[in-house]
């Protein structure tokens, strides 16, 4: 069989059975849910997370074979943590920390470098460890945001990551091929990030959301996740964002 033809029919039935599926940030949310889903599906999994009783919680629930602490703002642990994987893997999901708010006039600067370094460099940093490592047809999934496209106070950082990643992954599609690189702008989802974010005024938001977004609920990680692991199955993919809101965008400003 030749490549080409091993890469177009690489696992077309969805099963992720046998395969290595890393997930950076997998302790909670998005990342937890995509282990489970990928779980679910077949894959041996390596999870990471910042909090060792967290990640310790994960790591049980959903049978992972490898959980380390990871912070993605350190760009030497992240560089050794990819040297102490498998030789080689076939799937990659960045679900890094939350997005970073704050209007021009309060800006701090050195926070804001720090967030960019994390979330911008530090994608480009994981794209090139992927060289090599990810085998031929395997994948490379960030996690972006679609609420930060409306100008809005306080939004200058959140709408600059969110246009970067979707530049960085069509650029990288090309860049680190026959890896594929893809985006997932995901609107609001009810994740526990979600719920330390808003506090009080979290069930107000989830009643808005019902009553307005054209699918009549709330968006769930588990929705998200669904799409990460076609993104994982289907060898066609590759280059692209992919928004999952709910219909959030459509909306009025």
């Amino acid at each position: 069989m030749t490549e080409s033809t091993t890469l177009s029919t690489a696992r077309s039935d969805g099963s992720l059975t046998g395969q290595v599926v890393v997930v950076l940030g997998g302790s909670s949310g998005i990342g937890l849910e995509t282990a489970r889903q990928a779980g679910a599906a077949g894959a041996r999994l390596v999870v990471t997370g910042r909090n060792r009783e967290r990640l310790d919680a994960a790591a049980d629930e959903v049978a992972a074979e490898t959980a380390a602490t990871l912070d993605l703002g350190d760009s030497a642990g992240v560089a050794e943590f990819f040297a102490g994987l498998p030789a080689q893997i076939d799937h990659v999901l960045v679900s890094g920390g939350g997005p970073f708010y704050a209007p021009i006039t309060d800006l701090d600067f050195d926070q804001a470098r720090a967030f960019m370094d994390e979330h911008l460099v530090g994608s480009l940093r994981i794209a090139r460890l992927c060289i090599g490592r990810v085998r031929a047809g395997g994948s490379l999934t960030f996690i972006s945001g679609t609420g930060a496209r409306r100008p809005g106070v306080g939004l200058s950082m959140a709408a600059i990551a969110t246009a970067a990643l979707s530049a960085i992954a069509a650029n990288a599609a090309l860049e680190i091929a026959p890896v594929r690189v893809n985006a997932v702008a995901a609107g609001f989802v009810d994740t526990p990030l979600s719920a330390r974010l808003l506090g009080d005024g979290l069930e107000d938001r989830r009643a808005g959301l019902r009553a307005t977004l054209p699918i009549r609920r709330v968006v769930g990680p588990e929705d998200v996740a669904a799409l990460i692991v076609q993104l994982m199955t289907n060898g066609a993919l590759t280059g692209a964002t992919y928004d999952v809101d709910g219909g959030q965008q459509l909306l009025p400003g």
